[in-house]
């Protein structure tokens, strides 16, 4: 049975290339890198949850998140899922929730996701808990037409995505459900991004592929721990 309901809104899908042996090193055991024609990839996603509550609540919570993350496969080789290295939100009472309900590595964070009448989506975030300093400002705008990424594509690779896993020593996992993504490209003009040094490494190099997706309905089930 699910244990919470929400929507995520103008979310961000931003994604660099990066070695295999890179995202490895950094993973818990019990976790292998997945990767699309060979290469690994390492995402900022950002987006802003709304109405977060458990089934059936009257009221939710509401705030803007930002996370970066990476692929994988887990144990009994599930389909691929997502290895989150942080994740920044504005909510106080959210964090300890996450935390405690979830196991993840969150933390609380000063986020302002902004919108503007022309589409353009600005997020700026500073970290402010007691960890690694972490900062991303940027501004995103969607391009082209809305599509839904198809199964076997790099898009559906780096967003369709419904398991993901946390902890160090003890490993669990979690499932979640949604419609698919709708996508678009977008551009984006970083300002600031700090998240890979907050987390050990380095910046990758090239050009990062960008979409946008005005959102969909989530629900989340409970965390398990893996046998």
């Amino acid at each position: 049975m699910d244990l919470l309901e929400m929507r995520w809104r103008d979310a961000l899908f931003v994604h660099w290339r990066v070695d295999p042996a890179v995202v490895a090193a950094r993973l818990p055991e019990g976790l292998d890198v997945a990767t699309y024609d060979g290469e690994a990839w390492l995402g900022v996603v950002g987006f802003e949850m709304t109405d977060i509550r458990p089934r059936g609540a009257p009221v939710g919570l509401s705030f803007p998140e930002l996370n970066l993350r990476t692929y994988v496969r887990g144990p009994g080789d599930h389909d691929h899922a997502v290895y989150f290295f942080s994740l920044d939100a504005d909510d106080p009472l959210g964090v300890l929730v996450a935390r405690g309900l979830f196991r993840l590595p969150y933390y609380r964070a000063e986020i302002r996701l902004t919108r503007d009448a022309d589409g353009a989506v600005t997020l700026r975030s500073r970290r402010t808990s007691d960890a690694p300093a972490a900062r991303f400002d940027g501004t995103y705008r969607p391009t082209g037409e809305q599509f839904v990424p198809q199964e076997g594509t790099l898009e559906a690779f780096l967003t369709e995505n419904y398991r993901f896993y946390t902890g160090t020593g003890t490993l669990y996992y979690g499932d979640i459900s949604h419609p698919p993504w709708p996508l678009m490209d977008a551009t984006l003009d970083i300002e600031s991004n700090t998240l890979f040094a907050a987390n050990g490494f380095e910046a990758p190099a090239g050009d990062p592929l960008v979409h946008y997706s005005p959102g969909v309905r989530v629900t989340a089930d409970r965390i398990r721990r893996t046998r």
